[in-house]
């Protein structure tokens, strides 16, 4: 399987080929495939067919495409832009190929990838927008079914929209650079205009795009606290994929993968600022005065958090420096870890008959002299799942255990939950403190505690008692606690 930063080996362009002549050489099936797709370009199609199907000349005949009638010579590629051999035999198609490489014109030889300079997308066409699909010559019928499905997500209307904005191209670009000049284009592509060109009202969509050019009302920030999920891509929500590709600015935690934020607006300014644990590039004050920067500059801010913006990720005081200081916000929530680690193991967090209840916590509530009330919720049968408790799992156990939950009382441990990387452990509250030794568990650390639990698949997970072994100095005390409960 390749890794999912995998190279191109072949890089998309669009290619001019207005008035520049197409040569295609084949008689059959194949080549009136590929008179079709270019059929849809301002190019002119030169046929060199010398025995063409009737399918072909229909083609032909009703296209105007320029046919030569006689066998293939490789003077017939002059001049060419590029070439097509779609003649079905083998011997041909590679004699078409090797002159045309000589002839220094990119050639597509159908069916033969190996011997292909460029390869045909599936196209869908919204002129002047294309979106092509292609797969290196892999998969063509793949190909075709994505072309479909963004076929049926692209409104009719998205050429005309895009004819719009190219004659209002030059009277933008006297608008100020940046946050004004962005903001025109984004509304005239999901505002009034583009609203008029869907109802096929085409004057009333110039005067809506006048209007906006002419608005002078300050640009007004907006700043989107989004919750990144769990680590995989595909599980961030259809909103948070939207308000990054709208963004000006992108703020983003150290534990939000570099593939999320790369799902922003190519152009957009993108602001790290850490937070991860030992190692903090900037503290909350320095966030929330950065984010009141942006907004009220007028900046559409996406603030990239982990997981959900509202479970640990310390949204409430951000979100009061931003009501504080004026600036509109919205809240996009996200997959949090627990559920990535839940889905992960198949299990089910709440359990009828077992568990109707479960608590959100970190190791670090632990940290005081009083058992804080979640712990009280545990031991009367709601499951726990424990955010980034690794460093803290033998004083979480030995705590636990004090406070009378059984030590069998199962546990499962996800790291890196949700993505391919992730790990699985399970065992029961008295294996846990052995995570505290693991050194080579050193991405985000899940851990879910409670009698829902058995109810999870371990078919690919480890167990932790294999690690019980490497005496860390805690398990002992967690032992000891559960042999004095015990007793």
């Amino acid at each position: 399987m390749p890794p999912t930063n995998a190279k191109l080996n072949a890089f998309p362009v669009f290619m001019r080929v207005d008035g520049e002549a197409v040569a295609i050489v084949g008689n059959g099936e194949a080549a009136l495939a590929k008179a079709r797709l270019l059929a849809q370009s301002s190019a002119v199609l030169r046929i060199i067919a010398d025995n063409a199907s009737s399918g072909l000349l229909d083609f032909i005949a009703s296209t105007g495409a320029v046919r030569i009638e006689a066998a293939y010579e490789a003077a017939h590629l002059r001049d060419a832009a590029l070439v097509f051999a779609a003649s079905g035999d083998e011997a041909l198609d590679r004699r078409v190929a090797e002159d045309a490489r000589r002839l220094s014109i990119p050639v597509n030889v159908v069916d033969r990838p190996e011997l292909c300079d460029f390869f045909t997308p599936a196209l869908v066409n919204r002129a002047p927008v294309a979106v092509a699909i292609g797969t290196e010559g892999a998969g063509p019928v793949l190909a075709q079914m994505l072309r479909g499905r963004i076929d049926r997500m692209l409104s009719p209307s998205l050429g005309r929209l895009a004819a719009l904005a190219a004659s209002f191209r030059t009277a933008a670009e006297k608008l100020p650079k940046g946050n004004r000049r962005r903001r025109f284009w984004s509304d005239f592509f999901a505002g009034a205009p583009a609203k008029a060109i869907e109802a096929g009202e085409l004057a009333e969509a110039h005067g809506a795009a006048l209007e906006l050019l002419t608005q002078d009302a300050p640009v007004e920030g907006h700043i989107a606290l989004v919750g990144a999920g769990p680590g995989a891509e595909d599980l961030l929500t259809l909103r948070a994929h939207r308000l990054l590709m709208e963004a000006d600015a992108i703020v983003y935690d150290a534990l939000v993968p570099e593939a999320i934020v790369a799902m922003g607006r190519r152009d957009a300014e993108r602001l790290p600022v850490g937070k991860r644990k030992g190692c903090h590039s900037k503290s909350q004050e320095e966030i929330n005065a950065l984010l009141i920067e942006l907004g009220r500059a007028g900046s559409k801010v996406v603030r990239l958090k982990s997981g959900d913006p509202l479970v640990f990720g310390r949204a409430g005081e951000e979100m009061a420096a931003l009501r504080g200081a004026g600036v509109a916000y919205e809240v996009v929530p996200g997959v949090t870890a627990a559920f990535a680690a839940a889905a992960d193991f198949e299990l089910p967090l709440t359990l009828r008959g077992v568990t109707s209840s479960m608590v959100f916590t970190t190791g670090h509530d632990l940290k005081g002299n009083s058992l804080p009330d979640w712990a009280k919720l545990a031991i009367s049968g709601a499951t726990v799942a424990v955010y980034m408790g690794r460093s803290v799992a033998a004083e979480v156990a030995g705590r636990l255990i004090e406070a009378g939950l059984s030590p069998d009382t199962a546990v499962a441990v996800v790291e890196n939950a949700s993505l391919g990387t992730r790990r699985r452990f399970h065992g029961t509250l008295a294996d846990l403190p052995s995570l505290e030794a693991r050194a080579d568990l050193t991405g985000p650390v899940m851990t879910i505690i409670g009698d829902a639990v058995a109810g999870a698949n371990f078919e690919r997970s480890e167990p932790l008692a294999a690690h019980r072994c490497e005496d860390t100095g805690h398990e002992g005390a967690a032992s000891a606690v559960a042999q004095g409960v015990e007793q």
